[in-house]
């Protein structure tokens, strides 16, 4: 199967840049009520969204669907990756009254998947894996038809943490992968390729019955053979998810755009994934994480 992938796919990188962003890149601008609705609520609950806080392209769509992607313990990261346009820093003290308030705005919501992510919290003991489990704890117990999926930070690998989170049990544990092993240095300096399939080897070891799921972002200097090989990897340790997306640079201080991965070679990607052996593959150029999170609640069983 591999040598057939590399060569429908090609070995090498695309050509130079286009001058304007290609079609399938462009978004209408949110602004319906549902989207209104729920960005005044988020200020009202002092909470903070990854949708506004990564420059989700996919915020208009989703938060008129009544469903959005909060982001706990702040909105400023220990870390500086380099693709992410989260602001890094000192992060505010820790507010352990927070997970109540996500658990309030889920049930006004009446939210059947809710999604949980946050900065790196490196400054904290247990890199804040309490503040997810509470968040869990909270949700299931106020919102029982509710199901939580958490899109966590590594907590350098410790064990402590990933069990804390899933012992609160997570309907789905997710971490990003981000990108191929070659480019972690470049786009992520705080993180490690080995820790990424550690992390999954050790949830799964922990609960076996909890989906696990990772994302990659395409365009930032990896070839198709690397995505591909990767997938392999992370299908090693029981990867059951995977989301790929383009991706987009949100300043010039970023790390530089490569190429536009095609909506043909996202498909061929999907179609790699599947036949890999993952539960579901969403693969297209405006995919996130977080995208169509409930269908793919559905297609790993839960």
């Amino acid at each position: 199967m591999g040598e057939h992938l590399y060569q429908i796919l090609g070995r090498h990188r695309a050509p130079a840049l286009p001058d304007r962003k290609p079609s399938w890149l462009k978004v209408k601008a949110p602004g319906g009520k549902s989207y209104l609705h729920l960005k005044n609520m988020m200020k009202e609950l002092d909470l903070h969204t990854v949708c506004e806080e990564a420059h989700c392209p996919n915020i208009g769509e989703c938060w008129d669907h009544g469903t959005a992607t909060f982001m706990i313990l702040g909105d400023v990261c220990t870390r500086n990756c380099a693709y992410c346009a989260v602001a890094h820093g000192r992060p505010p003290k820790f507010d352990p009254a927070e997970p109540s308030r996500v658990a309030d705005a889920a049930e006004k919501m009446n939210l059947r998947h809710l999604v949980i992510t946050s900065v790196d919290r490196d400054d904290l003991p247990d890199f804040g894996a309490w503040a997810f489990a509470e968040v869990i704890r909270q949700v299931h117990e106020r919102v029982p038809t509710c199901s939580v999926e958490v899109l966590v930070p590594d907590f350098q690998g410790n064990e402590d943490s990933i069990r804390t989170v899933l012992e609160a049990r997570p309907e789905i544990y997710n971490h990003n992968t981000e990108t191929v092993p070659r480019l972690y240095k470049k786009a992520r300096p705080g993180g490690r390729y080995e820790r990424v399939k550690e992390i999954f080897r050790f949830a799964k070891s922990v609960a076996p019955d909890i989906p696990t799921k990772t994302g990659i972002i395409l365009g930032m200097g990896e070839t198709n053979e690397e995505v591909l090989d990767t997938m392999r990897d992370l299908r090693t340790v029981d990867v059951d998810i995977l989301t790929l997306g383009q991706y987009l640079k949100p300043s010039n201080d970023h790390i530089a755009l490569d190429r536009y991965v095609t909506p043909e070679e996202f498909r061929m990607f999907y179609e790699a994934g599947m036949t890999m052996g993952f539960k579901h593959v969403e693969s297209a150029p405006l995919v996130r994480s977080s995208y169509h999170a409930w269908e793919q609640v559905q297609a790993a069983g839960v």
